[in-house]
């Protein structure tokens, strides 16, 4: 009997990461479904190191080591595996193929002030049209140029610039690459030329040898080195190059058909959207602050990066720290019985970005701008979530003003879709449906570019059909009611774009 087509997701997120399964499996009239099963699961835990945040990027290998072996204990046999992960940060390679210490964590401190400083040097609108991204403190170029200012030695010593997925690739197969998707989120892709910036690294000191020339997703990089099939006692399984910015791979699993669409990521960060054929890298598209990051298929995403989920979990984590263990089912619980619009918070206020004291900014922000200040659990989630509908839909407008599109609804995809709350919040802010789902978008997508890198789906518009076949769509509706017009109005005064 045939095997089904089977293929193993690596999906990391900040703080957690997950081994998932997928197969392709006949449905109930006959057509092909993607099943999916979650393996293993493991907690991706940032690493304070005297001044600096780092990852574990070797206890994550290990997670993953865990995570192929099981699949085959478990009688899976994938014939390939992908990895998507968070963007921006990276591992530096020495002359002999070794990892130089740990990497940084995107929220470490080291880059702060530094957008103003290199803006100084190059000028805004010019690194805007030779990146096409946000002003962003952890974004590569950043974290690179707070290296060469602190004399870092590793600059010196280091032969190549992995990204993370590329990193944990190369730990698994030897193979050194670079995939497209993650190369656009560094600010040192040229999206117009389609190339490194060497122009741009060689003004800010950063050398320009370490950047390896783009793969594009679906380039299969080869199998686990021997070393590691004995370690296992697992066959040679390969390593495709997915969408490996995880956003990109949540992007090719919403399940839209052929028209222009609209996109929210929702989790840690929350990213809308719309994808294009090419970047848009006109001075309104740096003003309203929206970023051109490479997708699947030789798509661009034209997008802005919004704090997302991250404020509500900072405090749902302190206050379990305190000593009040309450769960997110029973914070959504609270926030619905809280009093609406009492209180809002722009998400994109700098205060929010670094860990600690959330709840406590989250107070300072209303303070300060003369509202009721929250005291509960549900009126500071309730604030937070009606907070993020909010700039959605902020966010939306500005798409369609840039794009000149009108959309007739939000796709939402990602863990942050089972906020029940949150979706019909957005849902009623926006003033048009949302589509929520798929939850795993992510593993998903990272999925069906495995599949079409085996030749099981033709490209990615088969390969979205496939998703919108297999997996559950919820569609929320706005409710009559409720004055987020007043609100909106309110919310637009905090004065952010």
């Amino acid at each position: 009997m045939t095997q089904p087509a089977t293929v193993l997701a690596f999906d990391m997120g900040a703080s957690s990461g997950r081994a998932l399964i997928g197969r392709l499996v006949a449905g109930e009239s006959g057509e092909r479904k993607l099943e999916v099963a979650e393996i293993h699961r493991f907690p991706n835990h940032a690493i304070q190191i005297g001044k600096h945040l780092h990852w574990d990027t070797l206890r994550l290998l290990h997670e993953m080591k865990k995570g192929i072996r099981v699949a085959f204990q478990q009688g899976y046999a994938p014939a390939t595996f992908g990895i998507d992960t968070w963007g921006v940060d990276f591992g530096l390679i020495d002359a002999n193929g070794e990892l130089l210490g740990n990497p940084y964590h995107y929220r470490d401190s080291q880059t702060e002030g530094l957008i103003e400083e290199v803006n100084g040097l190059i000028g805004q609108r010019e690194l805007f049209e030779q990146s096409g991204l946000q002003f962003m403190p952890f974004n590569t170029l950043y974290q690179l140029y707070a290296m060469k200012k602190a004399a870092s030695p590793k600059l010196d010593v280091a032969k190549t610039l992995l990204l993370t997925p590329d990193l944990l690739a190369y730990l698994l197969t030897g193979v050194q690459s670079c995939e497209f998707t993650m190369a656009t989120t560094t600010q040192l892709y040229h999206p117009g030329e389609q190339r490194w910036n060497k122009e741009l690294m060689e003004k800010l000191g950063i050398p320009s040898n370490l950047f390896l020339d783009p793969v594009h997703p679906g380039t299969i990089l080869g199998p686990l080195t021997s070393e590691i099939q004995e370690e296992l006692g697992v066959p040679a399984m390969k390593a495709v190059s997915v969408g490996t910015h995880d956003t990109e791979s949540a992007i090719a699993a919403v399940p839209a058909g052929d028209e222009p669409f609209a996109f929210l990521v929702c989790g840690t960060w929350s990213l809308l959207g719309t994808e294009m054929d090419g970047p848009l890298l006109t001075p309104e598209t740096m003003e309203l602050e929206f970023s051109n990051e490479g997708g699947v298929g030789g798509t661009y995403q034209l997008l802005k990066n919004i704090m997302g989920l991250w404020i509500l979990q900072e405090c749902k984590r302190e206050w379990e720290e305190q000593g009040n263990a309450i769960g997110f089912p029973e914070l959504v619980k609270l926030a619905g019985q809280a009093q609406p619009f009492r209180s809002l918070i722009h998400p994109d206020d700098p205060r929010f970005f670094s860990p600690g004291g959330m709840a406590d900014k989250v107070r300072s922000f209303c303070e300060e701008t003369n509202q009721p200040v929250p005291r509960t659990e549900g009126e500071i989630v309730r604030c937070i979530l009606e907070s993020l509908a909010l700039r959605y839909r902020q966010a939306l407008e500005q798409a369609e003003k840039l794009t000149g599109r009108r959309y007739s609804g939000l796709h939402m995809v990602g863990g942050g879709i089972q906020n029940a709350l949150l979706c019909q919040f957005s849902a009623d802010a926006i003033g048009r449906p949302v589509w929520a789902g798929p939850v795993e978008a992510s593993a998903i997508g990272n999925m069906l570019v495995q599949l079409v890198a085996l030749g099981e789906c033709q490209d990615l518009r088969e390969a979205r059909r496939l998703s919108a076949v297999s997996f559950p769509v919820d569609t929320y509706e706005p409710k009559a009611g409720g004055d987020w017009a007043a609100a909106y109005e309110k919310f637009l005064g905090f004065g952010r774009v």
